[in-house]
């Protein structure tokens, strides 16, 4: 199982990203994938997440600015960020629950995570 992150980068506050996340090595479009965050000082935070039914779950800091979606034909998962703020500044990680649909909470429920890519927003 792999996955790659890309998309990272600086922009300013109120701009926008895309994120990717480029998997392979197992069925993904059936199970559970997430995007994490992590920044400097803090515990990795789960931004949002996708089942194997698609029922999709966000975090109150980034409802309404980030969405996540999913394009099964290229295995891959994205994440648009939008009305970016300095908080969001992180570095984002894809993660997946190779073999379950469901998407619980917490990192311990997720068996592969990708390199990371970093997202820096300046005010």
């Amino acid at each position: 199982v792999q996955l790659v992150e890309s998309g990272g980068g600086s922009v300013q506050a109120g701009g926008s990203l895309r994120l990717s996340c480029a998997a392979s090595g197992y069925t993904y479009s059936r199970f559970c994938m997430a995007w994490f965050r992590q920044a400097a000082g803090k515990e990795r935070e789960e931004v949002a997440s996708i089942d194997g039914f698609l029922r999709t779950r966000y975090a109150e800091s980034v409802r309404g600015r980030f969405t996540m979606s999913k394009d099964n034909d290229k295995n891959t998962l994205y994440l648009q960020m939008n009305s970016l703020a300095p908080e969001d500044t992180a570095m984002y990680y894809c993660a997946a629950r190779t073999t379950y649909r469901t998407c619980p909470s917490g990192t311990a429920a997720f068996n592969a995570w990708g390199q990371g890519t970093q997202v820096t927003v300046s005010s």
